[in-house]
């Protein structure tokens, strides 16, 4: 029977593709939340996201990769 490798240390910072998908889980789960707990906040929230121009939109996304790219940074 082929042996595994060892795993690395902890504090390694090699990316375990189980530390990538619990991170995607818990991405859908966090987006989950807000239609499960308040449905009509959430489409009204939603319809407001669309009456906002590609540039608006463009902007928040920016910010949203910069804070989780510093959010990573710092806990990294």
């Amino acid at each position: 029977m082929p042996r595994r490798p060892p795993r690395p240390p902890a504090g390694s910072s090699r990316l375990d593709s189980n530390v990538l998908w619990a991170a995607m889980a818990l991405v859908l789960v966090l987006e989950g939340l807000l239609p499960f707990i308040s449905p009509g906040g959430w489409r009204r929230t939603f319809e407001k996201l669309l009456t906002l121009q590609d540039g608006q939109l463009r902007f928040f996304g920016l910010c949203s990769m910069l804070i989780g790219l510093a959010m990573l940074w710092f806990l990294s």
